[in-house]
């Protein structure tokens, strides 16, 4: 497992193939010492940063992620402080003549995000083949994604073979692997709130036309924001909410305001 320290920063996985699984984020601060630079406060994360994170990057072979109060909220007005992620990476690699097993727990399937049959390099699925057959390095088949998605999403799980007769031969006489880049989400999923806003904190957002006047407040919201999108959307599998003084109210009388919300899709039956 990796951890990571960012102000504005690119995550990539290892190598070709292979995909980020975030399991931990944070940002805010936790010590005296990390990205001091003579700042000493401490201050706690918001609870909905890892789903942040994961909603970002997870599944993905690269993302990226820019450490500031604007993405993930301010924790601790006044504070300087940094992101911090572990992540691991992770693939489905599969040599030709084998078979892909693709998996999900109880209550999940899969959800096919790309897939790969030929060759890209010549190091891989390599051991014990002539070098005549690891030479072509720009060999793929076209219908690949689309004969995994086909036979795996949707399902708990499901078996592929990595062979010509599936794909088809890309490359005639090269030994070609296949890699799947899936991820599991459940079945049946609903809305979860973690924060919503209503108001503004910057004098960037939603300013497009707008007067500077109308710009000015800052960090003015509305309190009660939260509680009127889980009213509206908690246990939903999808929801509209208007942003308008009437569902709001108005926390700062001639200013433009706009409304951001935080939430997560949870499985129908999860337990929290």
């Amino acid at each position: 497992m990796e951890t990571s320290l960012y102000f504005n920063a690119m995550i990539s996985s290892s190598a070709e193939g292979q995909v980020l699984v975030v399991h931990r984020a944070h940002f805010g601060r936790q010590d005296k010492t990390t990205c001091s630079l003579g700042r000493s406060a401490l201050c706690q994360t918001y609870d909905d940063l890892l789903f942040i994170c994961i909603h970002r990057c997870s599944g993905k072979n690269n993302c990226s992620l820019s450490a500031t109060s604007s993405v993930f909220g301010d924790p601790c007005i006044g504070t300087y402080k940094y992101l911090e992620v572990d992540y691991t990476c992770q693939c489905n690699l599969t040599c030709e003549g084998f078979q892909a097993n693709l998996q999900c727990g109880e209550g999940q399937i899969i959800v096919v995000h790309g897939a790969h049959y030929g060759r890209h390099d010549k190091t891989t699925c390599s051991a014990g083949r002539p070098a005549s057959q690891l030479q072509v390095v720009t060999c793929s088949s076209q219908s690949s994604t689309d004969v995994v998605a086909k036979s795996c999403n949707g399902k708990k799980s499901c078996t592929i073979p990595a062979t010509n007769s599936v794909f088809g031969d890309p490359c005639v006489g090269t030994y070609k692997y296949m890699q799947v880049v899936y991820t599991c989400q459940c079945k049946g999923q609903v809305l979860v709130i973690h924060r919503a806003d209503y108001g503004r904190r910057d004098k960037i957002t939603c300013s497009a036309g707008r007067p500077a006047s109308q710009l000015q407040l800052e960090t003015i919201l509305n309190i009660y924001s939260p509680f009127n999108c889980i009213y509206s959307c908690n246990g939903k599998s999808s929801c509209t909410i208007s942003a308008s003084n009437s569902v709001f109210g108005d926390p700062c009388v001639g200013t433009y305001k706009y409304l951001g919300v935080v939430y997560a899709c949870y499985c129908k039956y999860f337990k929290w």
